[in-house]
């Protein structure tokens, strides 16, 4: 039997229920089957099939980041997640639909077309990693990699039941991951169960020399805490996370799984994290404005698509015919909103009003760990998915729906999100948070909810 034999039937399968019309859209490009390769046939995930998010460059298929702007753009590198996958002996089968830009919580904003949820596919998938969700949760891979700039993969996640990872930032190079927002984006990992998100987070983990932004620290055994269990552990619940307007049946899967972790034997204490308030608006101006300054350089001179008004062939002519065709309606709305809080006068209102919010945030989440909380539990999503192009008239409504996610990426701690139950045959996650670098406690919670709830890791 050869190491590439699930490899090729992934791509046979992704082919053809993709080309019919039962297909989710759930990749923008698939691998040549002729192509395929294991670079280490007796690495830790040989000749396993991954997906992968195409907001990471790799070098035998385009990356594209779900936009016209660089369509058919060939990287001339890889990125670093996408290398140690290769080393691993994992097989890249193809590069996953995602929000232009990773701009987006629906993947309805995609340049090629949304992705439909394979539990329900008059529903979005989450966003913007809904193309890599969707692709676990149809079967067509146990694993694949996706980013996280404010919950982009643990809502979908949520919103297709399967497990999804965002690390401490700093624990995964971003080295090739196309920037979003600099301060915010980290390569995040998906999985059929809690084990093969951990093994896939600790094949991508580790320090790396190309990214200012990777930290030297020693990688844990993830696979080994799913399995540590929670006795002696306090797990810490948040009031904020449980507003009044929290749908009634996640409310009640939520409180099952408390009084799940409770009789294993973790302490429960509710506790406050009282600028979460703030989240929403300070991640949306901080965001903005490092995602103005980041897609600046698509200006139809470097790479990409280049095109040319009717203005005359001029470099302001090239500037705004390449953005104006190239860019989708939400990137440029993201981007005005940016610059408009980076402009003179605005600066210190907007944008340091934000970095100060920002600071607030994390130190709630400092003193909470530091007064004996070992890890957070919450809801990852106020809903369950919601209907297609159900909330895209209304951009605000849309962005509440990762009210509970964007305070991770705010203070940089790690977070992840697991099925814990259905409304209506729709999935429910939730959410646990844990201190920077403490993934291994992340781990425990959510591998004991795995075997309680859902009846063991594979």
């Amino acid at each position: 039997m050869s190491r590439l034999d699930a490899a090729r039937r992934a791509v046979a399968t992704i082919r053809e229920r993709e080309s019919g019309p039962g297909g989710l859209n759930a990749f923008i490009s698939v691998a040549d089957p002729h192509n395929l390769a294991v670079e280490n046939e007796h690495g830790p995930l040989a000749g396993v099939p991954v997906a992968v998010k195409d907001i990471l460059a790799t070098k035998d298929l385009p990356t594209t980041c779900g936009s016209r702007v660089l369509e058919g753009y060939r990287s001339p590198f890889e990125a670093t997640a996408v290398r140690k996958l290769r080393a691993a002996g994992a097989v890249v089968v193809g590069k996953t639909n995602m929000d232009e830009f990773a701009m987006g919580s629906s993947t309805e904003n995609s340049a090629y077309g949304p992705t439909l949820n394979p539990r329900d596919r008059t529903r979005v998938p989450g966003g913007s990693s809904g193309g890599s969700a969707a692709a676990v949760a149809a079967g067509y891979v146990p694993m694949a990699l996706g980013s996280d700039t404010g919950g982009s993969v643990r809502q979908p996640a949520a919103f297709c039941g399967v497990v999804g990872i965002k690390p401490t930032y700093g624990r995964v190079s971003r080295y090739g991951l196309v920037a979003y927002a600099s301060s915010l984006d980290q390569v995040g990992t998906f999985g059929a169960d809690v084990r093969d998100a951990a093994r896939l987070l600790q094949v991508v983990s580790g320090h790396d020399p190309r990214d200012a932004t990777s930290v030297d620290r020693p990688v844990p055994d993830f696979e080994a805490a799913v399995r540590t269990g929670v006795a002696g552990m306090t797990v810490g619940v948040p009031e904020e996370y449980e507003p009044a307007g929290l749908d009634a049946a996640i409310r009640s899967h939520f409180e099952a799984a408390i009084e799940t972790l409770e009789s294993s034997g973790a302490k429960i204490r509710r506790v406050s994290l009282p600028h979460t308030r703030f989240s929403i608006p300070t991640y949306y101006v901080i965001a903005t404005a490092e995602a103005s300054a980041n897609l600046s350089r698509y200006d139809g001179v470097r790479y990409g698509q280049r095109r040319m008004g009717d203005g005359g062939a001029t470099l302001h002519n090239l500037y705004e015919a390449t953005r104006t065709q190239g860019f989708g309606a939400e990137v440029k709305r993201r981007i005005m909103l940016g610059t408009y809080a980076l402009s003179a006068g605005y600066y210190d209102a907007y944008y340091g009003t934000a970095q100060r919010a920002r600071a607030l945030i994390t130190d709630d989440f400092r003193r909470v760990f530091a007064a004996g909380v070992d890890a957070l539990f919450t809801p990852t999503s106020p809903t369950p998915a919601f209907k297609l192009w159900e909330r895209t008239a209304d951009p605000l409504e849309m962005y509440l729906s990762d009210v509970f996610t964007v305070t991770a990426n705010l203070a940089g701690i790690p977070g992840m999100s697991l099925p814990i139950g259905t409304v209506d045959g729709l999935p429910v996650g939730g959410q646990i948070l844990a201190p920077w670098w403490q993934e291994e406690r992340m781990l425990a919670v959510a591998g004991e909810l795995e075997r309680r709830l859902a009846g063991g890791v594979r």
